[in-house]
């Protein structure tokens, strides 16, 4: 049975242009207006905005949203307004002449969605203004922000619960994507003055291939990656602000349109980069962690990490970016043991309690687990969200990429080596050792006598290396010193050393992944799918939409999403009353394009 107002489907097709709602929405939505307070937990590309910009048309109430970025509440505002929904923001990026806008439009009754930073509703004065406004219900997005235990804590999160309070009686609902149970009962005691109705969606994605890959020629990897992304919109994060200079530099060199962007950059330059990869087609950023939040490109293909993410939290939030269309997109994700020492060092060396820092040690070896997994990647990455889920068949170990064996006789060898040379050296200089290589400092040191020396001359030094690495994430080794860096054995290390524990080991490292032989011409984007003449009519779409879209100023997809596109050139409808029946097309954008996008289909041979 239905749980909605009949009203509420309708409006779901005639002003969004969706026949049915994506899973998890009705629930929240049918929370949202009974009218108590709700903290929904639902993957990124799984519909949270529909969750609150429904109940705002269906009830003709406002509906005041706080969002943490200017470029997420432009781009929601476009979209709004080019479905017919009246909304506005308010923050320091709008022009005197939008600014006078939006609050004639408050003053009328006539605004529907007011979107505004945690900061700008904490100003003094703006309270009255919005209760003499009528403000029915506040939304909160990126909700996790409000507290420590997130991954993205910002301290101005903590300033919206007073000032909703100001309001006087004022619906409040939350929403984030990444919250595990102590963040989510974080969240709940911060935003709200009473227990929220909470909805737990399913944090699986489908539709993300996941990889992973330790670090053997990074550039390689990305580079072999990439051969079947071209022209595809993705995401490249690194570690540093100098790695996405160079990425950004380097990818150009090699055919793609690509930018940089990270947080030391001029603003003006960040936000004509931010701008060109919302806006247009095809543009690869290499950024650090610094972007990503908010942002609403539903056809980003592929995120690569370049570099380990730093916690499980923000591999996923941070892979979520890509495939919010529901279509298949592809992440890659490289790992090595620098990057594990780098990740424990800024731990060890945060100003946080001993309770906080035994947490984020744990939550930092959860992401190693996920990393050097023997099992399902999705079945791992969903348990710690504390969702069970049967092998998806789709990840790289599925694939059957990665071979696993008994690697308790390989561990202790090394083990050994790192005992035997004194627990002070790092993955080089032990794998010296354990191939028999005298080195110059393996000579000086004396380490040629030791019974350790060149007991693993049957593997190469990638292959020690990456036992090493796997010892490490294990928790079998430990970093020796925060100063000076190397190896010392855990009591986990000891354990297996001295036969008390076993441990399996990934047999080979698993090589970068092949390009898959694409059906289409060299360069081509040709959606999954579609045959010739599907993919050359998608092609004429896409560049019509890519002009009206710079007439209009606006990001490609607010236009028409590539799902729509898709469907298009799929069903091929003859006439604006067909074209009604696809999937995006509302009446408002029926009206605004129907006729362009007709053109282009009864044009193309």
């Amino acid at each position: 049975m239905s749980v909605l107002d009949p009203k509420a489907y309708a409006l779901l097709k005639s002003v969004f242009g969706y026949d049915e709602f994506r899973p998890g929405q009705e629930e929240v939505i049918a929370a949202v207006l009974a009218g108590g307070p709700v903290l929904a937990v639902m993957p990124t590309g799984s519909g949270k905005s529909m969750c609150y910009q429904l109940p705002a048309v269906l009830e003709e109430g406002l509906t005041v949203v706080v969002s943490p970025l200017i470029a997420l509440m432009r781009d929601q505002v476009q979209q709004l307004r080019h479905v017919g929904v009246s909304a506005g923001s308010l923050n320091s990026s709008n022009t005197s002449h939008v600014t006078d806008e939006v609050w004639s439009a408050l003053k009328a009754g006539s605004l529907r969605l007011l979107f505004l930073s945690p900061e700008r509703l904490a100003m003094d004065g703006l309270h009255n203004a919005l209760s003499r406004a009528g403000v029915k219900r506040v939304a909160i997005d990126e909700a996790h922000c409000v507290s420590e235990w997130g991954h993205d804590f910002r301290p101005e999160y903590r300033q919206i619960r007073s000032a909703v309070e100001a309001m006087g009686n004022v619906q409040v609902i939350a929403f984030t994507a990444t919250a595990d149970r102590n963040t989510r009962a974080d969240i709940a005691g911060r935003l709200f003055d009473r227990a929220p109705h909470i909805v737990v969606h399913s944090f699986d994605r489908p539709n993300l291939d996941l990889r992973f890959a330790p670090k053997d020629q990074p550039r390689k990897q990305i580079d072999a990656f990439l051969k079947n992304h071209r022209e595809q919109s993705g995401i490249i994060y690194c570690s540093s602000r100098d790695r996405t200079e160079k990425m950004a530099t380097w990818l150009q060199d090699s055919g793609f349109e690509s930018v940089a962007y990270h947080a030391g950059m001029e603003a003006s330059q960040r936000a004509r980069n931010q701008d060109r990869f919302l806006q247009e087609d095809g543009i690869v950023v290499a950024a650090t962690i610094a972007f990503g939040m908010g942002i609403n490109k539903p056809d980003v293909r592929f995120v690569v990490h370049a570099d380990m993410p730093g916690s499980v939290e923000a591999y996923y939030q941070e892979i979520g970016r890509a495939g919010r269309d529901g279509l298949p997109a592809s992440t890659l994700t490289l790992f090595g043991v620098e990057d594990m020492a780098l990740r424990r060092r800024q731990i060890a060396e945060k100003q946080i309690s001993e309770e906080r820092r035994r947490i984020e040690h744990a939550r930092f070896g959860r992401l190693a687990m996920l990393c050097e997994a023997a099992s399902c990647r999705r079945q791992v990455l969903l348990s710690y969200f504390d969702e069970q889920a049967p092998p998806c068949g789709r990840c790289d170990i599925c694939r059957g990429e990665v071979a696993l064996y008994d690697g308790t006789v390989d561990a202790q060898k090394a083990l050994s080596a790192v005992y035997r040379t004194g627990q002070r050296f790092g993955a080089t200089y032990l794998t010296d050792v354990l191939t028999g290589t005298a080195s110059e400092s393996v000579s000086r040191n004396g380490h040629e006598a030791i019974k350790t020396f060149g007991v693993g001359a049957d593997k190469t030094r990638t292959e020690w290396g990456g036992i090493i690495r796997q010892l490490f994430a294990a928790d079998a080794l430990e970093t020796a010193s925060e100063e000076h860096g190397g190896f010392k054995l855990s009591a986990k290390g000891e354990a297996i050393l001295l036969g008390q524990e076993s441990i399996q080991l990934r047999k080979d490292p698993p090589k970068a992944p092949k390009p898959a032989r694409s059906k289409v011409g060299k360069g081509q984007d040709a959606p999954e799918g579609l045959d010739e003449d599907e993919t050359r009519i998608f092609t004429a779409l896409r560049r019509k939409r890519l002009e009206l879209a710079r007439e209009e100023g606006v990001a490609a997809y607010v236009v028409f999403a590539d799902r729509t596109l898709i469907e298009l050139a799929r069903q091929r409808p003859l006439s604006l009353r067909e074209m009604a029946g696809i999937y995006g097309v509302g009446t408002a954008k029926l009206e605004r394009y129907g006729e362009a996008f007709l053109d282009v289909l009864l044009s193309v041979e």
